[in-house]
């Protein structure tokens, strides 16, 4: 019998993004405005874009530092822009809060129905491990996961290739045969341009990005992505 066409492969894992998708960046937003009373939203929202914008230069320059300290570096990019002052003891505060984000209330039940149906998980991030590891016990997560990928094992972050690559190694399998999923629209592109089944979770009910490539799948919640990874199961 000839093989199976790539698109046609069995899943053997399922692989989620962090930030966005299993943890709510913008969960900053409520520290941040008790701390600038009328500001937090914006707050939230530069801090985010600035994060990913300094994560995009150093990897596409070869100028790693890790996601934390990045994570630091926009956000007194990010209160100096907007003009809010930023002593230590407030610097503290967000960025203990960036460590132990808030999941979205639909993930855990969306996580055990999966590893319910026999599938292996695991996180690829750009976020530091320690990161990472505070976030999932603080959202009851342990357990779930066979593997966390981190973008200290290759010191580059997301969207270069080498990032791509910790998960099909981890799991021993090609990459068409792991779902990635990601909140990310920019995410779940390249990674199905490397090789992954991809599976935006588009919450915002954002437009399709115009990159000449989309998901593979697109749903609004992490609960969607069980029918599609039990089903290609």
């Amino acid at each position: 019998m000839a093989a199976p066409a790539p698109s046609a492969l069995p899943l053997k894992a399922v692989v989620f993004d962090a930030y966005g998708t299993l943890f709510d960046v913008h969960s900053v937003a409520s520290l941040a405005e008790q701390l600038w009373p009328g500001r937090g939203d914006a707050l939230s929202q530069a801090w985010r874009a600035k994060q990913l914008e300094y994560s995009w230069l150093r990897a596409m320059s070869g100028r790693y530092k890790p996601f934390w300290d990045i994570t630091r570096d926009a956000l007194r990019h990010s209160t100096a822009r907007l003009g809010l002052p930023l002593d230590p003891a407030r610097e503290t505060r967000l960025m203990n809060q960036y460590s132990s984000l808030s999941a979205f209330p639909e993930n855990l039940d969306a996580l055990r129905a999966l590893r319910a149906a026999g599938l292996p998980l695991g996180i690829l991030t750009n976020g530091n491990r320690d990161m990472i590891d505070v976030s999932v016990r603080s959202a009851g997560m342990d357990g779930l996961f066979d593997h966390v990928l981190s973008s200290q094992q290759v010191e580059t972050f997301k969207t270069l290739p080498a990032i791509y690559e910790l998960a099909p190694a981890a799991f021993g399998c090609r990459a068409r045969q792991i779902l990635f999923v990601s909140s990310n629209a920019w995410d779940a592109i390249a990674a199905r341009w490397f090789g992954y089944t991809s599976f935006w979770i588009n919450r915002a009910g954002a437009p399709p990005e115009q990159l000449d490539t989309e998901p593979d799948h697109v749903g609004a919640l992490l609960g969607d992505v069980v029918a599609v990874a039990t089903r290609r199961a």
